[in-house]
């Protein structure tokens, strides 16, 4: 009994500075949102009770335009970044001389500090001096400038190619892992049976991939929905709200309008679709593991 109640102290000693750690650094703060959600604090020294009054106001036509602009973006997002991903570490997999250094070329958009990348690609969508514009117009692509972060679709695409560039590196090698992870008997006999690259590819590289893509689209899905960088530095939300996603219209309200109570309702609302997310991968992580077993 004592040698039990010891080990039983000593476990939670053990576990004492991980739980502590998620009480001060996770449940206090989402406690705090969750309760100032239902008062009207902001700069005033007085704080207000006003109950769901939040959560009715902030779902009106504008923010549910915003919330399907932001699946719509991660949606966009996440899929390119998968598609380029897979297809790039199948090429990086490739038996070719120099492989390596293409490997290598890989990871500056992920090495390169996010702001000076955004701020490259700003300078490049700009209409007057960028390249982008300026290239189009030797090609005769275009008849003048083009300002691309002027106007609400390109403004829309443009954040999406920056955040897919920025991206694509991390997808990229994490799938090269997982292909370089599968038997090479398993092409050698395929190949021995006459199947094609291509079928080699869709009847084994997909298919034993598959815990890798889905791993990968939920990490990729949660940090493109909070994507906050890209957006703000290139667009702060415009033009006219245009690129205003979720965590920037959040932004907005709570810092920039210093309506803390608005913004936290908001906080909530991601909190609650990123909750989502994760019992959706869980759950299919489960079945996977459960038809492996099988």
């Amino acid at each position: 009994m004592t040698q039990t109640r010891a080990a039983w102290i000593f476990a939670w000693a053990l576990l004492a500075p991980a739980i502590l750690y998620i009480l001060v650094i996770v449940a206090w703060p989402l406690f705090e949102t969750f309760r100032l959600s239902f008062t009207d604090a902001s700069l005033r020294r007085t704080t207000n009770y006003v109950g769901w009054d939040n959560y009715t106001k902030i779902f009106d036509k504008d923010f549910l335009e915003i919330i399907m602009r932001t699946f719509t973006w991660t949606f966009f997002s996440v899929l390119l970044k998968m598609t380029i991903g897979t297809f790039g570490a199948v090429l990086l997999n490739c038996a070719v001389p120099g492989r390596h250094v293409f490997r290598l070329l890989t990871m500056p958009p992920w090495i390169v500090p996010m702001a000076i990348g955004i701020f490259m690609w700003g300078w490049m969508y700009n209409g007057q001096f960028g390249m982008i514009s300026g290239l189009m117009q030797r090609l005769g692509l275009s008849d003048g400038p083009v300002a691309f972060l002027a106007y609400g679709n390109t403004a829309y695409w443009s954040t999406i190619v920056t955040d897919v560039w920025i991206g694509v590196p991390m997808v990229t090698i994490y799938f090269l892992a997982a292909i370089q992870s599968i038997p090479r008997d398993l092409y050698e006999a395929a190949w021995t049976d006459g199947a094609s690259r291509w079928m080699r590819f869709r009847r084994i590289t997909l298919p034993l991939m598959g815990p890798a893509i889905i791993t990968m689209s939920m990490l990729s899905l949660i940090a493109t929905f909070n994507s906050f960088d890209i957006i703000w530095i290139l667009t702060q939300g415009g033009p006219s709200g245009s690129t205003t996603t979720m965590i920037i219209d959040t932004y907005s309200t709570a810092i920039g309008s210093k309506k803390y109570g608005e913004g936290a309702a908001r906080a909530v609302v991601i909190c609650i679709f990123l909750s989502l997310f994760c019992v959706a991968y869980f759950r299919v992580t489960r079945k996977l593991a459960s038809s492996d077993k099988a």
